[in-house]
């Protein structure tokens, strides 16, 4: 079995010199991230962290994330990624269910990280916060550690990535090194990058596309990852240009926004950008048109897929992209099978919509510690059932219909609505609610909630916003409010969402 620490060091060693990592105004060749990432291990093993151990990262788009994610596979440990827009509740649900032992947090997060509660122990990167140790300085002072040539087997667990679950607890996929290095190789080969990429991440690191898919896939080549602190229209343009940008992932609005906030557009040199994949819900025809002529590009690719797949799923190329606008691509990638198929487990004919189902080497372990959702996530002959309905068209074209696990993708985030009903519930004033998503023109979708408010209270957006800040993270708070005097329900007492929709 082949890790990443194993291609790292071999990259140290063929391509030492070679330009590995640019953040924060500075570089990092290939040789020294190596020997970064060793002095990292040296002080996760000092914090106490050991083989099977997990340590989270809950950063910004930062090098100590890099250096701590390279420092714990090095101890044999996996990370846990943390959404860095979680409020304090959030954050500690994660921890105590994913049991890491040590937290890096970015120095801007320690408000959030201080009211978290448990026994993790925290340290802070990118700045510094009164209380906290800094991971940069310990980085600083420590010797490089040396594992002693350990690989890890294939099945050994790498990260821990928490996603929405329909109950409105998180799950935790969890991969091993085997389905990350799965991921990464064909991915890496369905774009065509090698050593001469350089990739922006500027969509949040934590997210398992982003991480998974392009940054492993750019270091497996030996390409330079170049990472945004956090994604702003103008800084994303002005990156793009200035550090020669030949390959980038985002979410439909990081690629549309420019368009509208970045008034000289057209005055930045993005002639070295090579593709634009775009992921997070398709791309209808007039959108992807707009994305033509405003870079004056047609190299827009877009993927579909999902953290629990690697997240690896489909691909619709360039060459296609307007002709099946608005299709998440053709039935499977290298290294995926994929089939649609209806209630009964058999297969969908051109027309029908029915569930994707699909199946690879990168696919997830199970959910940590829930083999009943795990069991319920995979069919009896090993499949992995989206949740996703779709319907193919006769070319093999894939678009997706609906939901059925009820999530809203707003801005390239999953919110799922129960969530953010059992907020919206919590307030004493609220009678009922109903979370549903709203088509939006660049957002793709934008939560909207429908409240029956206790008589007389006086309850208006205005409150609820105010109540729901401090308990969601920002992107799950609805946007539209509309108050009803009732929600329509079935005979069971379910609120009917398909009649709210219309």
């Amino acid at each position: 079995m082949i890790d990443f620490v194993s291609v790292l060091d071999q990259h140290a060693r063929t391509r030492g010199d070679r330009l590995a990592l640019r953040a924060d105004g500075r570089d990092w060749s290939y040789a020294e991230l190596a020997e970064t990432t060793r002095r990292a291990a040296a002080v996760l093993q000092a914090c106490g962290v050991g083989p099977g151990d997990r340590v989270a990262l809950f950063n910004f788009n930062t090098p100590g994330f890099v250096f701590a994610l390279f420092g714990a596979w090095r101890l044999q440990a996996a990370v846990v990624p943390v959404n860095h827009k979680l409020q304090a509740p959030e954050v500690e649900y994660v921890l105590q269910h994913s049991g890491a032992k040590v937290c890096l947090a970015d120095a801007a997060l320690a408000p959030v990280a201080r009211r978290v509660g448990g026994s993790v122990r925290w340290l802070v990167t990118a700045g510094e916060a009164e209380g906290i140790e800094s991971f940069d300085a310990l980085l600083a002072r420590a010797a490089a550690h040396d594992a002693g040539g350990a690989v890890p087997a294939g099945d050994t667990p790498a990260e821990v990535l928490y996603t929405s679950g329909t109950t409105g607890r998180p799950k935790g996929c969890l991969h091993s090194h085997a389905n990350l290095f799965h991921t990464a190789i064909c991915c890496a080969a369905a774009v065509s990058l090698t050593p001469a990429d350089r990739n922006l991440t500027a969509m949040p690191i934590w997210h398992s596309s982003p991480l998974n898919n392009w940054f492993l896939g750019t270091l497996l080549m030996g390409g330079a990852n170049v990472l945004m602190r956090e994604y702003a229209p103008q800084a994303f343009i002005e990156t793009l240009a200035r550090d020669r940008i030949t390959f980038t992932f985002g979410a439909p609005i990081a690629f549309l926004a420019p368009l509208q906030a970045v008034p000289d557009l057209q005055r930045h040199d993005l002639s070295a950008m090579r593709l634009w994949t775009c992921g997070g819900g398709p791309l209808s025809a007039e959108n992807t048109r707009r994305l033509a002529a405003g870079y004056k590009t047609d190299r827009i690719m877009q993927v579909y897929g999902m953290t629990e797949s690697g997240p690896m799923g489909t691909v619709l190329y360039p060459e296609e992209a307007i002709a099946k606008a608005g299709s998440i691509g053709r039935c499977g990638t290298a290294g995926v099978l994929l089939e649609l198929r209806r209630e009964d487990g058999s297969p969908c004919r051109a027309g029908e919509v029915g569930e994707i189902h699909l199946r690879s080497a990168a696919m997830m372990q199970g959910y940590l510690d829930d083999p009943g959702a795990t069991a319920q996530a995979f069919t009896p002959d090993g499949w992995y059932r989206s949740g996703d309905m779709a319907r193919i068209d006769a070319d093999g074209y894939m678009f997706i219909a609906d939901r059925a696990k009820d999530m809203i993708v707003t801005g390239g985030e999953n919110v799922y609505s129960k969530e953010v009903e059992d907020a919206l519930s919590a307030h004493a004033d609220v009678l009922e609610a109903a979370v549903i998503g709203r088509p939006h023109p660049d957002w793709g979708e934008t939560v909207m909630a429908i409240v029956v408010a206790r008589p007389g209270s006086g309850l208006d957006e205005a409150g609820l916003k105010a109540f729901l800040e401090p308990r969601l993270a920002r992107y799950k708070v609805p946007r539209i409010y509309e108050f009803r005097d009732a929600l329509p329900h079935t005979p069971s007492g379910k609120v009917q969402k398909h009649l709210l929709r219309q």
